[in-house]
Parts: C-alpha cells; sequence; structure tokens
C-alpha cells in the first residue's frame, strides 16, 4: 500500500488530493487556543456534524408550529419518522429495507433481540462469546442466561486468545463452535472488539455457528460506519449497533437493530409494544398484537425524533461519501499511522506495541497501543497536547500500567496532517526526538 512520506509536505499534499477531504469542513472540531485538537476518539463519540444545530431546530419550529398535529404535518411527520432512517441504515450495514430499523438504544436492542433470539431448550444453552467483550454485552448475556433460571458461570464460553498473543485467530473461534457442537445456542460477537479493535469474520463464524446448528448475532457498535458490513448476504440473523460513535449522531443516540429477512414472519418470541404493530391498524388500539412482517415488529415505542434528527443528517454525510471510499481512506489513515509509530520505535526504541492485527482486512481503523509500565504517562501527555486519544486500564491479570492507549483516525473527517502530527507530539511525549 503506497502511504504518504513520514514529512509534513508529504501529508499535505495527501490531504489535497483526498476525494473526502471536503468533509472535514462539515464538521465541529473542538478547539485549544484556537486550534483545532488533533481528534482520534471516533470510535467513543463522533464529532459533531455542522448541519446538526439547524436540523434539531426546524423539528423545534414544527413542534411550535403544530402542536401534537406535527405528527403528520410536520416538515418531515413524526409518525413515520424513523421509516426516513432505514434506507440509509440498510444501505450502511448491507441489509435489506425490511430488515432494518432505528429505535431505542444499543444495549436495549440486544435484550430486545436475546429474547427472540436466546432459546435455550435441552442441552443447547450455552452461548459463545468473544474474550472481554464491551461489558454491556457481557451483562446482558450473562442476564440473559439468568433470566432462563441457568446458570451464567457455565453457559456463557468466553473465547480465550492463545497465550502470549492479544486477539482471537478466526481458525480457533470455527473450532470452538465445532467444539461445543449440540451445546450451543447462539455465538454472540462484537463486528469489531472495542478493547483491541480486532475485526472479526462475521461471514465465517455465521456460517459455522449455523453448521453447528446455533444461531448468530453480533453488536455492531464498533462497525457500524467503521468496516464494511453485508448483514443480509452474510446470512446473519440478527444484529445491533449504535449511532454515537463513528455514525456521528451525538451522545445517546438512537440505536439500530437487524433481523434477518428468514425470520420475519417467524412466530417468534418478543417483547411487545404497540409501535411494533401492524401500522395499518395500530390506531385501532385492538387487544391482540399483530406485529409488522418486518423489523419495525420488534419495536415498542414510537419514534425520538429529536434523538433522531442527528442521525438523519450524518446519515446523508455517508450516503454522499459512499463506504467504499471510506474504508479505502481508512486503510491508508491507519496503515499511515501504524507505519509512524514503527518508525519511532525502530529509531528510539520507544517499546511501543500495537495489539490490533496487522491485517487490515482484521481491523478496522482504530490502532491499540499499549505502552507497558509508561502507557498512563503518555496518554496523559498526549490529552495536555490537544490530542484526543482514549484510555483504557488494563484487565486485572495484566503487567502493572499495561493499559492501552485506543486512537482512531477517522476518513470522515481525520486527516493525513493530523497523523502527522500525531507522529510528532507522541515524539514529544516520549522524550525522543
Amino acid at each position: 500500500m503506497t502511504l504518504p512520506e513520514n514529512t509534513l509536505e508529504s501529508a499535505r499534499q495527501w490531504d489535497a488530493k483526498d476525494p473526502l477531504h471536503a468533509f472535514r469542513e462539515q464538521f465541529l472540531i473542538p478547539k485549544v487556543n484556537q486550534e483545532p485538537i488533533i481528534y482520534f476518539t471516533g470510535n467513543s463519540l463522533g464529532l459533531q456534524p455542522a448541519d446538526a444545530g439547524k436540523a434539531i431546530e426546524r423539528e423545534l419550529e414544527d413542534w411550535a408550529r403544530f402542536g401534537v398535529e406535527g405528527h403528520f404535518h410536520a416538515r418531515h411527520p413524526w409518525y413515520s419518522y424513523h421509516e426516513r432512517l432505514a434506507p440509509g441504515a440498510a444501505s450502511l450495514l448491507g441489509a435489506r429495507l425490511e430488515e432494518v430499523v432505528l429505535m431505542n438504544q444499543l444495549t436495549s436492542n440486544l435484550h430486545f433481540l436475546l429474547v427472540s433470539f436466546y432459546r435455550p431448550k435441552g442441552k443447547r444453552v450455552k452461548i459463545l462469546t468473544e474474550h472481554r467483550p464491551f461489558p454491556s454485552d457481557s451483562y446482558a448475556l450473562a442476564s440473559q442466561i439468568a433470566f432462563h433460571g441457568l446458570d451464567p458461570n457455565a453457559c456463557l464460553v468466553e473465547m480465550q486468545p492463545r497465550e502470549g498473543e492479544h486477539t482471537l485467530r478466526t481458525d480457533d473461534i470455527l473450532a470452538k463452535i465445532q467444539e461445543l457442537g449440540e451445546e450451543l445456542a447462539l455465538v454472540l460477537f462484537g463486528g469489531v472488539n472495542f478493547y483491541t479493535g480486532q475485526a472479526f469474520g462475521m461471514e465465517a463464524i455465521t456460517a459455522k455457528a449455523h453448521e453447528a446448528g446455533a444461531l448468530a448475532g453480533f453488536d455492531l457498535a464498533h462497525a457500524a460506519g467503521n468496516i464494511p458490513v453485508q448483514l443480509h448476504d452474510w446470512n446473519v440473523d440478527f444484529a445491533c449497533w449504535c449511532t454515537y460513535k463513528y455514525l456521528n449522531s451525538g451522545p445517546g443516540s438512537v440505536g439500530g437493530a437487524f433481523v434477518h429477512g428468514r425470520h420475519l414472519k417467524e412466530d417468534l418470541p418478543r417483547l411487545a409494544g404497540w409501535w411494533g404493530h401492524d401500522k395499518a391498524t395500530r390506531f385501532k388500539m385492538d387487544k391482540a398484537f399483530s406485529p409488522m412482517q418486518t423489523a419495525e415488529g420488534w419495536q415498542v415505542s414510537n419514534a425520538p425524533v429529536l434523538n433522531m434528527v442527528v442521525h438523519t443528517v450524518a446519515l446523508a454525510q455517508f450516503v454522499q461519501a459512499g463506504m467504499e471510499r471510506l474504508r479505502a481512506k481508512s486503510l491508508q489513515l491507519t496503515a499511515y499511522a501504524e507505519a509512524i509509530i514503527g518508525d519511532i520505535n525502530n529509531k528510539h526504541l520507544a517499546g511501543l506495541q500495537i495489539i490490533t492485527p496487522r491485517d487490515p482486512e482484521q481491523r478496522g481503523c482504530q490502532l491499540s497501543i499499549v505502552a507497558p509500565a509508561k502507557g498512563k504517562t503518555i496518554y496523559n501527555r498526549l490529552t495536555e497536547r490537544a490530542v484526543s486519544v482514549d484510555w483504557r486500564e488494563p484487565e486485572a491479570s495484566a503487567p502493572l500500567g499495561a493499559g492501552v492507549i485506543r486512537m482512531a483516525p477517522v476518513p470522515m473527517y481525520n486527516s493525513f496532517e493530523d497523523v502527522f502530527r500525531f507522529g510528532e507530539i507522541l515524539k514529544e511525549c516520549l522524550g525522543v526526538k
């Protein structure tokens, strides 16, 4: 892969010819002393689209003008507001229109979906997940197992990397699925692991789960808007995601859910609510629940419009930019950052270790960096120099201080100059030149 040279001039030349560079002007980047910071924490909270405020103001104007009638007479009627989001989400995640719905928030959606897709029976009771998933996933899975009167310690299986390794090998995951066999009810992984940045082989994992007679679902919190996803073609049974990380839709913004088309007409157990009822008869207020034959059938409440407004702006940006172009730039930005860190290691014996897979197909834009014994100090120094990265504490078994600095150069708004400047500041923080 061709990359910029490790010079400011080269980085700026690459930015000048970057077809996505203009998108940077569509975001509000925090400043220190009137200068934009280097923002590499889009993996935690994406930047605010510049048009977000105006979009919210329009809905507030319609609320003031119409009151309750805004449900049908607002410029974007609130009654069907969530439907505006489905085409963009479907395109982004490789789904059919009827397979996606924007509703609730991430872990709420995970619970709603687990009610339908974790159905332990006989000896098929186990859930396989990754080593160190995001804690919310662990809590959700354990509580769902306990809800069925089962023991999470016995039924929740966390894949461990091989000794001395930080990430999982796909072959080991597939072998574990085969080993669990008839005891396996569900495989639930993150599309991209929040800690290491590893992107999992979702298609292969899904196929192997189905071969074992189990179902496969994914938490796409760190995958949606980060890596190419084809949920329908990969035959994934269900998935959920948030929209406030790579999808730039604001803190706590609306979540998303995917249900594969083959399940939409099945008589699945679910937690029902009136917004999941057939919309043709919803206002008849019938006693019997008649679910919509789409992913919308998992809704329970009407759309949180003010929560969804920013997501309409953000999705429009993704449609305009195109995931193919974003991925191409992402590969370059992350490889450039990796090369600069490697150069610092080679020249200064800095001892920095990137635990994210080197294979671009097994990662998104995030790099997770370990600096044994001094990682937190380096993180603090970066923060003081207006570099926004992220610190994650080490596991209990890790050596003292060997936590992780997570940095994510996001292709929608980060630049090659950002990456170059990060490298220069990192050298300052390490005390080298």
